[in-house]
């Protein structure tokens, strides 16, 4: 029959739980107890004890270990398959096994590949019983792959968008944990409006001005490997909106804004998942995650629902501010629909996730081995569940059942084998497969049929001691094959012990459910089966009960009082009982107040907080009592207020008991004043070496008036006392006598011993010195000793006074050497000192590092290689090596001067590094250099290496020159840094008009050896923008801008008639450009002089006085601004500061829609005008339309000369406002000279004004 070793209790009643625990202890597992003594001759089929797991991702910079351990007896050998194929491990130099064990190590460390061994690999172990299986064990190499390159626009949003920042990180094995950080390393605060999703992305619910930033950036961390990637940072800007429209009016059309959302409050919407409903699907026995992250304003708060259901309490958890719901441990019953809905003050929205659980493979009966004897039946049930139902199947000694050799005695019945009849040769071990489309469940499970007589396995003689009146539990563990019957004796006579008293259990113990002092005695195990007989004798002894026969008693005490607790034990004699006092179940205050005895426990001076339940417990190895009492604190009858204060200082200060280190100090203790002293604070005087210096000697309970001093040698000491209560400390006592202990040896060596050459040929020793209380007597001295630490030399010693510092000199250049310093007095020396190590002093380095070689990574970046030098080359401390690079020349040939060489350190051992911030399309060279302490060793060979082209930098210089109607020329500089050769030039430019709108771009490429070109066919008096970039193999670089403006259509001026008289818009006219004819310059100069000459006359006669027509209007409608004459003192008002510095209206001044309003002066242009608002170009010309037989013109003149003649009278000694009499009427004076002109004097004839008034007012 089966070999059982389970628990099966008879008659074993409900109330002896503990008893049921004790037993299931000594359950062993469900095979042959492999003890190395008792059962060495036993076989055993293998059982897999330990395996890789089933998806083992490895590290390629290790080897690859693949663990596969079984026992067995014999102990098995190993094999094992690669890809379903045999895998011969002794045609692989690089795989092992290790000696006796399955366990393969693969070598890729010193040369191989991890990707070389991806596979799936199954150990098999193997003996003359049967053969175990591993799990399919699939190998794979961990992956942690770079970004992608991009580039990534900065981006522009409205305060209050919403904003997705992707990450998607690069897909690794395995996956890669992501975070978001800055450029310092420092993790991106998140909140309920901005927030990570399981994708790795950025959600921000509604953006802030206070996230712009130049650096998100998405990490992605593969533990794995330990690595971190990084993505490109992404610039983030939120403005306002009128900041937005600034930014469009100034730079970009209408549809280059990003984004087209308002910034208003709006109700949520998701960003994800998208839609109204998604499924998602999760494994039994995962953590279960829902994501759902929503955008509005104000910031959406999440909430969670599961509908015809209620999320599971305790296995419910909220994560990232409740965007995420996460369900552990999670179950077919968890599938259903779950709703997260977001809400914000002006709306909600939902969405609905479908969830299924799914099931791999899981156990609900897994295959037990078995041991049988010959011709017994038994069964190997393998039940396991899933979603979808999983499909058994079995194995025998690894091999398919169906197709494996036939047995007898077995019988396949689905998930079960039955056995019947079996032999020793039906010994095998079989394997159960349980698969669906999630994964498999592999079990192995031996059939062992031994034939074995019984053996008895508790060590023989055992004793057990037990309580009276409590079970008894003796042991008998037992094997054999088939099952022993086991039966106990008691004494050496009598018959088998049966079940009306004892208890039997299957797996051999005897129970005594109520032990009493007749049970002692010895007591005989017997097993027996049909192939022979074992038997064991084991001793039990009842012990007295351990009780309490005094209890403490309940108690009601004054505050300040004294209470006692009594607690008297009885035990067995044999036992030492241990008695514990506790208060409220806890250990009893940390408090000298507190005392204990054998029965007794004492509080003194009670408190209120001393009040509660004090339990005294005895224990003993085999069992324990226990009683309580509670104390119960009242107040005092009342008192006179006392007086507090701090003690006063103790006095009767006595020596007595002087010995060399120590002595007795007496003392006598001051008034408490009625506060009781809680602690006595001893303080000593070294007159000798520290006078007037008080330092902490001891403390002492306040209950004490002698203390026992310890002293140091030759310290002459004084003592004083403070007394201390709850109110404060006293004053000083007055100091005892002196006391002057012996001189002895020092106790104690230097410290901070340190060795360090400060000279190649030197070895400089320095250390602490003792002070003079550690020096323990006179003639303080120190032995300093030294040798080399790898040398076979004697110590060689010298002895320093009292020093700090000794100097070795003539040493070999940085040599270990072991340092010691000891001290020394005229009694004797301290202790033997520990050596320390040091070095001698250190010399520059002698070599050179070699094979120096420089890996050009990309146009700014280089990684530059060395060998290591020899350590006692460095003849020093490696500090690290310094690379000196410089650029020798640019591969353009365009920049030859001298660039001053640049120096990185790397510290430590490192045997390369990166140099940043090279120049592109240039020639460099660098060496490498050894550093030590002492400096930098010689330089190894200069290396020249190549930095590829790169962009250029943008143009040097942009200018316009030579602006005409319909043309204007551009000159440039080419970049000062071309980083490689300029292929061509990019010309783009766009018109502007008078509202800032920028036109249609054009685009251009201009050959690389032009730094100058004509654009023409322009538009007459247009502004154009103009950017130019400069352009290698590699792409364009920086760009540069100008604006200018095409020249005033001349002919449109003098002749082309308005829009409403001619058909269609007047085009430019094609003229000659006269200005720069000598005729028409000296024809200006005339023109100019003449008009200057009129001037002159008219200030001549406005100086004679009188009164003109325009005089008259002014004095009719005074300026308001302009103060009147004080009545009291007959003198003119004075204008204020503020008016003095106004500046003078020019036509620049006009309002921004380009008109002059009428009302802004009672004498405008307005008045003069023909209808139409007059226009005013950026520069204060007048561009409106002119006819040389226009009417009025002679009428207008006549006016305007009657002005100016007045504006150039009212200029007089008098001083009658001249300021603000040129000020407001400066730009009608030029005007109205302009209106009269002929269009080619028009530009001259206001300069000249302008500047003449300026003269005038200065």
């Amino acid at each position: 029959m089966p070999l059982h070793m389970m628990l099966k209790k008879k008659h074993l009643s409900a109330g002896r739980v503990p008893l049921i625990l004790f037993l299931c202890q000594l359950i062993s597992a469900l095979d042959v107890p492999l003890d190395s003594k008792l059962l060495d001759d036993l076989v055993q089929p293998p059982t897999i004890t330990q395996q890789s797991p089933k998806d083992y991702i490895i590290d390629p910079r290790e080897n690859i270990v693949i663990q596969c351990e079984a026992k067995g007896k014999p102990p098995p050998s190993f094999s094992w398959t690669r890809n379903g194929t045999h895998f011969d491990i002794d045609k692989d130099p690089l795989v092992t096994m290790k000696p006796g064990s399955g366990t393969l190590v693969i070598n890729i460390m010193s040369e191989g590949k991890a990707e070389t061994y991806e596979g799936v690999y199954q150990c098999t172990a193997r003996n003359e019983r049967g053969a175990a299986i591993s799990n399919n064990i699939v190998v794979r190499p961990s992956r942690s792959p770079l970004w992608t390159k991009e580039r990534l626009e900065p981006i522009v949003l409205r305060n209050g968008q919403s904003l997705v920042l992707p990450c998607r990180p690069p897909i690794g094995l395995p996956p890669a944990i992501i975070f978001w950080m800055d450029n310092s390393f420092q993790r991106l605060p998140q909140s309920e409006r901005v927030s990570q999703g399981l994708n790795g992305d950025l959600y921000f619910s509604n953006v802030l001005p206070e996230d712009t930033r130049e650096d998100y950036i998405c990490y992605a961390r593969f533990n794995h490997t330990q690595t971190i990637q990084q993505k490109q940072p992404i610039s983030l800007k939120v403005i306002s909106v009128d900041e937005l429209n600034d930014t469009i009016a100034a730079n970009l059309s209408d549809t280059e804004l990003y984004g087209a959302k308002s910034s208003k409050e709006r109700p949520p919407t998701f960003l994800t998942p998208e839609g109204n409903e998604s499924h998602k699907e999760e494994l039994r026995g995962n953590v279960l995650s829902l994501e759902c992250i929503a955008e509005g304003l104000p910031t959406p708060i999440i909430y969670w629902i599961k509908e015809d259901g209620t999320l599971p309490v305790n296995r419910t958890f909220y994560r990232n501010f409740r965007k995420t719901l996460q369900i552990i441990r999670v179950s077919e019953a968890d599938s259903g629909n779950y709703q997260c809905i977001a809400k914000n003050t002006l709306g909600a929205v939902h969405h609905t996730i479908s969830v299924t659980v799914k099931a791999a493979p899981y156990w609900i009966v897994a295959p037990q081995n078995l041991v049988l004897s010959p011709g017994e039946n038994g069964t190997l049930i393998c039940r396991a569940n899933g979603n979808p139902k999983p499909r058994i199947s079995w194995l025998t000694n690894g091999v398919p059942i169906e197709i494996a050799l036939d047995d007898p005695s077995r019988k396949i019945d689905g998930d079960t084998i039955i056995f019947s009849n079996v032999q020793e040769s039906s010994s095998a071990v079989y394997q159960c497969n349980a698969s669906n489309k999630y994964g498999y469940l592999l079990a192995n499970a031996f059939v062992n049929v031994l034939a074995e007589p019984p053996r008895i396995l508790t060590s023989a003689n055992t004793l057990y001691q037990v309580i009276s009146n409590r079970p008894a539990l003796l042991d008998c563990a037992f094997f054999g094959s088939p099952m022993p019957t086991i039966e106990w004796f008691k004494g050496t006579k009598g018959g088998a012990l049966h079940e009306d008293i004892y208890v039997l259990h299957d797996n051999g113990t005897l129970e005594i459910p109520v032990a009493q002092k007749d049970s002692t005695g010895t007591y005989t195990c017997v097993a027996w089966n049909k192939l022979g007989m074992a038997k064991n004798e084991v001793h039990l002894e009842i012990k007295d009960p351990t009780r309490i026969i005094k209890q403490p008693e309940y108690a009601v005490v004054q505050r300040g009082s004294k209470v006692s607790f009594e607690c008297k034990v009885k035990h067995d004699h044999t036992l030492i009982p241990t008695i514990m006092w506790l208060k409220d179940n806890g250990e009893l205050p940390n408090d000298e107040r507190f005392s204990t005895d054998k029965d007794h426990l004492v509080v003194s001076d009670v408190k209120d907080d001393d009040g509660g339940t004090y339990t005294c417990t005895a224990n003993t190895t085999l069992d324990s009592a226990s009683a309580s009492a509670v104390l119960r604190v009242v107040a005092p009858p009342p008192t006179p207020a006392p007086i507090y204060d701090v003690p006063n200082p103790p006095f009767d200060l006595e020596l007595t008991n002087q010995l060399d280190k120590s002595v007795q100090l007496t003392w006598t203790p001051g008034d408490d004043n009625n506060s009781p002293i809680t602690k006595f604070i001893i303080e000593y005087e070294d007159a000798m070496h520290e006078a007037g210096l008080w330092r902490h000697q001891a403390e002492v309970s306040g209950t004490q008036t002698t203390a026992q001093l310890k002293l140091s040698p030759y310290v002459n000491y004084s003592f004083r006392v403070m007394a201390e209560n709850s109110i404060g400390r006293s004053m000083p006592s007055e100091a005892s006598e002196q006391y002057l202990t012996k001189a002895a040896e020092p106790d104690q060596n230097p410290t901070a011993v340190e060795g360090l050459g400060t000279e190649p040929d030197n070895l400089v020793i320095t250390w602490k010195p003792l002070n003079g209380f550690q020096s323990n007597g006179p003639g303080l001295q120190y032995k300093v000793s030294w040798r080399q630490k790898d040398g076979d030399d004697e110590w060689t010693s010298v002895v320093v006074a009292n020093v700090s510092k000794y100097i070795v000199s003539g040493t070999p250049t940085f040599v270990p050497y072991l340092i010691k310093v000891q001290a020394l007095n005229d009694v004797g020396f301290a202790p033997e000192p520990a050596a320390v190590m040091g070095h001698s002093g250190e010399d520059l380095p002698m070599v050179a590092p070699g094979n120096v070689r420089v890996n050009v990574v990309n146009s700014t970046l280089a990684e530059v290689h060395w060998d290591p030098v020899p350590p006692k080359s460095v003849r020093g401390h490696l500090q690290g090596y310094r690379i000196y690079y410089w650029k020798a020349q640019s591969s353009s040939k365009r920049n030859r001067r001298h660039i001053e060489k640049k120096i990185l350190t790397f510290q430590g051992s490192k045997t390369h590094g990166m140099l940043p911030g090279l120049q592109p399309y240039s020639h460099y060279a660098l060496n490498v250099r050894v550093v030590n302490g002492k400096g930098e060793g010689p330089a190894s060979t200069d290396r020249g290496f190549h930095t590829p082209e790169g962009v250029p930098s943008a143009p040097s210089s942009l200018k316009i020159v030579n602006p005409t109607l319909d043309s204007l020329t551009l000159e440039w500089d080419p970049p000062s840094h071309p980083n490689g050769i300029l292929t061509e030039y990019i010309l783009k430019y766009q018109p502007i008009n008078s509202t800032h709108e920028l036109g249609p771009l054009v685009d251009l490429k201009i050959p690389a050896n032009k730094t100058r070109w004509t654009l023409k066919n322009l538009n007459f008096s247009t502004r154009y923008k103009f950017y130019l970039y400069a352009q290698t193999s590699v792409g364009s670089g920086s760009q540069i801008t100008e604006e200018a403006i095409t020249t005033v259509d001349e002919g449109k001026k003098a002749g082309i008639l308005p829009p409403d008289v001619g058909a269609g818009k007047a085009m430019a006219s094609r003229q000659v450009d006269i200005a720069t004819q000598g005729w028409f310059i000296g024809l200006m100069c005339a023109v100019a002089l003449l008009i200057l000459i009129l001037l002159i006359v008219c200030f001549i006669r406005r100086n004679k006085g009188g009164k003109y027509p325009v005089k008259e209007k002014e004095d009719a409608h005074a300026d308001p601004e302009i103060q009147p004459m004080k009545e009291d003192d007959g003198t003119f008002g004075e204008y204020s500061d503020a008016e003095d510095h106004k500046p003078l209206k020019k036509g620049s001044r006009t309002p921004s829609d380009r008109t002059v309003k009428k009302e802004d002066s009672d004498d405008s242009l307005v008045d003069y005008g023909e209808g139409v608002n007059g226009q005013f170009n950026e520069d204060g010309s007048f561009i409106g339309q002119y006819s040389e037989s226009r009417p009025g013109n002679e009428q207008r003149w006549k006016l305007c000369g009657q002005e100016m003649e007045a504006r150039t009278m009212g200029i007089s000694s008098t001083n009658r406002n001249w300021r603000r009499t040129l000020d407001l009427n400066q730009e009608k004076n030029a005007l109205c000279l302009m209106t009269s002109a002929t269009p080619p004097v028009l530009q001259t004839t206001q300069v000249i004004v302008m500047n003449l008034e300026g003269s005038f007012k200065d």
